[in-house]
């Protein structure tokens, strides 16, 4: 089974309802992992979706905030969603193919502006689900499984536009980037898209406060795609779709995409 995924925070599913349309028709992935829905399950647009080839969807919502969803070409069934810290937020999905692929999508809390948790209990809180993630992969050592999401960190110091500027900036702090590396190393995760451009800055995120984000390209890998070693070694092409920052009303984050060849 040979496919190609992408994960893309879209910050509304309904209000962005076009532009994952346009994805589809024009990038066609085979599976589209989306994160920050902000819809009950009930109110994703997925007849729409259905009309374009991606009949089949397992999806965590809620109304006005949060959510994942997977939309698939290929049949797929719910295996799992962990409410992490018991936060009581649609932020995990797992859904496994026939082939017994699972994928995990994810939805990190972004942690606020304040990078300390007893100022900021948002930050707390996603140092909490990072933990979580970790440990939740020690118990389970995953096997034949992808992991994508905005897990709403940059780990590497290419990852950011600049690195000693935003060691203080929530996203990219030491604190942040060591557990999101434990997160990694307990479940033997491989970056795949690192896996396939090691080296260079690559960003996925761009905030909306620079109307100029192209041309300053102050950005952050926020997104990520990770593979368990035991199919790492078949994804390949990966890429991000600068481009889709640029669309009309566009989310903050773009698309990131890998393929596999199972």
């Amino acid at each position: 089974m040979a496919f190609t995924i992408a994960t893309w925070n879209i910050n509304s599913v309904r209000l962005r309802e076009g532009l994952v349309s346009r994805l589809m028709r024009e990038e066609a992935p085979d599976v589209l992992c989306l994160q920050e829905c902000k819809a009950p399950v009930e109110s994703i647009p997925l007849e729409g979706f259905r009309s374009l080839g991606y009949g089949h969807m397992v999806a965590r919502g809620q109304k006005g905030y949060n959510g994942v969803a997977i939309l698939s070409k290929h049949p797929l069934r719910e295996v799992g969603a962990h409410d992490f810290v018991d936060l009581g937020h649609a932020r995990h999905i797992a859904a496994a193919f026939e082939n017994g692929v699972t994928i995990h999508n994810f939805y990190v809390p972004a942690g606020g502006d304040i990078p300390d948790r007893e100022e900021n209990m948002k930050f707390g809180q996603k140092l909490d689900y990072v933990a979580a993630m970790r440990d939740w992969a020690r118990a389970e050592r995953p096997k034949k499984a992808i992991l994508v999401g905005d897990l709403n960190i940059a780990p590497r110091e290419d990852d950011v536009w600049n690195h000693k500027s935003l060691l203080k900036i929530v996203s990219h702090t030491p604190v942040e980037t060591e557990l999101l590396g434990q997160a990694q190393e307990a479940g033997s995760w491989v970056d795949i898209t690192r896996q396939d451009i090691p080296d260079g800055s690559l960003y996925s995120w761009w905030s909306y406060r620079a109307p100029d984000w192209d041309a300053a390209d102050k950005g952050r890998r926020l997104d990520h795609i990770w593979a368990t070693p035991d199919i790492a070694g078949a994804g390949h092409g990966s890429r991000i779709l600068r481009a889709a920052r640029g669309w009309e009303q566009p989310s903050d984050h773009a698309p990131v995409f890998a393929s596999f060849d199972l």
